[in-house]
């Protein structure tokens, strides 16, 4: 797996075949933005932070379009701008917010994580959806987590949220079964990005680094990217339906090796 930015797209790199990820701006999207790009599509990068997209896009000879996935008009926008073929949909956008439990926790958390994390899926796949469908050979990405495969403490609206995750990517993939489009999910556990656990602790950078502190290399974004790249990159034929993807270091999600 290289890090190095990818070069800009080129009439002789690529076949045409566009790919789009949502919440492009930073950490897994925007990596995974730049290994699909070096794979030869040409990106549609989406986020609302414009700037970001932007210059990212300039990066990789990509096409930047500010979209708000909990927003069907922002979405919309999107769709009109991929046209009427799209080859590979990576559903990145999401987030966690807060950290409090059941008993504690403030209900808004928890509707703005149901909102990006699951309806945001639901908002982009529809729109793209005729697009995959007329590419004839289409594939949808979900990023989940293994936070959507068990619960933990103080994890409650985050775990509700992946799981809805996982569960709409299942029941897509029996929905379009028959169809030329492949639904995949990638379930990432201990990431270390640059905002992921800052946004969850509302900007407390000690508790953000406590969750990786002592763990010898957690996984980087650039990891997550290669793997998606990879289910992107498979036969046709070939669906990978789901790929759990840990740092050696966690061997399950309450199981973390740490050094003193």
């Amino acid at each position: 797996m290289t890090t190095t930015p990818a070069t800009p797209v080129t009439a002789d790199r690529t076949d045409s075949r566009t790919a789009v990820v949502t919440g492009a701006s930073s950490g897994i999207g925007a990596a995974t933005a730049r290994a699909l790009a070096a794979e030869g599509f040409r990106v549609v990068c989406a986020a609302r932070r414009r700037d970001r997209i932007e210059e990212l896009a300039a990066e990789i000879g990509g096409v930047a379009v500010a979209c708000d996935v909990t927003d069907p008009a922002s979405v919309a926008t999107l769709a009109a701008t991929v046209g009427e073929e799209l080859s590979v949909l990576v559903n990145n956008a999401g987030g966690a917010f807060g950290s409090g439990t059941v008993e504690t926790a403030d209900p808004a958390d928890w509707r703005a994580m149901y909102e990006v994390n699951v309806l945001g899926v639901l908002h982009v796949t529809q729109a793209l959806l005729p697009a995959l469908r007329a590419s004839g050979d289409g594939l949808i990405v979900n990023v989940g987590s293994t936070a959507g495969r068990i619960a933990y403490e103080g994890g409650g609206g985050y775990t509700a949220a992946k799981h809805g995750t996982q569960v709409v990517t299942e029941t897509l993939r029996l929905e379009l079964c028959g169809e030329p489009i492949r639904v995949s999910e990638i379930a990432p556990g201990m990431v270390r990005t640059d905002e992921f656990s800052l946004v969850r602790f509302d900007g407390d950078r000690a508790k953000a680094d406590a969750v990786y502190a002592g763990v010898p290399d957690p996984l980087v974004a650039e990891d997550v990217a290669d793997a998606i790249s990879w289910i992107a990159t498979r036969p046709s034929h070939v669906n990978i339906d789901e790929l759990v993807i840990r740092p050696r270091a966690q061997a399950a999600q309450h199981k973390v090796h740490r050094e003193a």
